[in-house]
């Protein structure tokens, strides 16, 4: 299974709860570490379990432009984030700012000084018309020979040439490396590219930015979330103890057998 450590010889857990009282509804053990290649198994299982108004919810290691399609082709209502997700919604604006502050943090030592800024793009003469463009220094860059597509706009790039970047009195103004950096390269917006029919995950966007659909799923992290820490620090199931697709999978569905029949005694099914 491969990991941000290498690959390794494991096995992802994934389950699927009903939000109402934590019960697992179903488990699975997989030898992949892919999450997006687990979310059609899960829903597959569930499915007859599912009402009208069910609404299934996946953080985004889920997303994928081919899950959201097989899900919209077997009406199945879902709401499934994606990694842009919190950058659109404004209660997550100081987000960044609260990351970077840590207890742990030594506030003896003096700050580093910041680099100084480079030459952005507007320091350069471009001419749109002309199709050309000037440095700083007054050297003109090379056009590359086609304009690059990046998402839905066209670009026009340029680049400078060696001989003349290599000896600029302007280089270290110019590149943000110097040391490793060759020549400067710039880009230039040209305009937008015809419109693209929209995608699955286009339409996921604007269904999960409503209000209401937020609400909705936030509610994932109190349901879901719980449950895994349950199982991983209270039943202290940190790694699986058997070796094959099978015995593991049964040991992760023992687990969160023993997690069901915890959650309908303490609801009074044992009495």
């Amino acid at each position: 299974m491969a990991t941000g450590k290498g690959v390794i010889q494991g096995y992802t857990g994934v389950a699927a709860v009903d939000a109402a009282h934590q019960i697992i509804v179903e488990a699975q053990a997989h030898g992949t570490g892919s999450e997006q290649e687990l979310l059609l198994p899960i829903v597959t299982a569930i499915q007859p379990l599912l009402a009208e108004s069910s609404v299934i919810t996946a953080d985004a290691g889920y997303h994928s432009e081919r899950n959201l399609a097989q899900l919209d082709a077997a009406k199945i209502d879902a709401l499934i984030a994606d990694n842009d997700m919190r950058r659109r919604d404004e209660r997550f604006a100081t987000a960044e700012h609260h990351a970077t502050s840590s207890p742990l943090h030594n506030k003896s030592t003096a700050p580093t000084a910041s680099e100084p800024p480079v030459f952005e793009a507007s320091a350069f003469a471009y001419d749109a018309a002309a199709r050309t463009c000037v440095c700083p220094a007054g050297k003109k860059l090379n056009r590359a020979g086609r304009d690059r597509v990046l998402r839905d706009n066209i670009w026009t790039r340029f680049s400078g040439k060696k001989r003349d970047c290599g000896s600029c009195p302007l280089r270290a103004q110019c590149l943000r490396d110097p040391e490793t950096t060759a020549v400067r390269s710039v880009m230039f917006l040209q305009g937008k590219t015809a419109p693209l029919p929209p995608t699955h995950t286009a339409r996921m966007k604007k269904r999960i930015d409503l209000p209401a659909n937020r609400a909705r799923y936030a509610q994932r992290f109190g349901a879901v979330e719980p449950v895994f820490g349950n199982l991983c620090y209270n039943k202290g199931l940190t790694r699986f103890t058997l070796r094959g697709q099978p015995k593991v999978d049964g040991q992760w569905k023992l687990y969160c057998l023993v997690h069901n029949i915890e959650k309908l005694a303490h609801n009074g099914y044992a009495q």
